[in-house]
C-alpha cells in the first residue's frame, strides 16, 4: 500500500499528488495538517515533522521516504 502523509495546499504534497494521478497511481492519502494525528504518525514513523511524507509497505523492505522529488522517483521507477 502507498500512503501520502500530506497537506492538502501545501505545494510540495500537490506535486506529488498530481504526478500520482497523472501516473494512474492510487494513494491512501493521509491529512498531516500541523497538530493532527497524522503529524504524529509522521514524526513517529519518520522523525520529522516534514510532508510529504510516502510510506510503501508493497516494498521489501518498507520504504519511507520525505522529499517531493524523492517520492516522485520511486514512484515512477517501481510502479509505472
Amino acid at each position: 500500500m502507498l500512503t501520502l502523509y500530506h497537506m492538502e495546499y501545501c505545494p510540495f504534497c500537490i506535486k506529488v499528488r498530481t504526478v500520482a494521478d497523472a501516473l494512474g497511481i492510487e494513494l491512501n492519502l493521509i491529512d498531516a495538517e500541523r497538530g493532527s494525528a497524522g503529524r504524529e504518525v509522521v514524526i513517529e514513523l519518520g522523525g520529522k515533522s516534514m510532508v510529504p511524507f510516502l510510506v510503501d509497505t508493497t516494498a521489501n523492505p518498507e520504504v519511507r521516504m520525505y522529499e517531493s522529488d524523492d517520492i516522485i522517483a520511486h514512484l515512477k521507477k517501481y510502479y509505472t
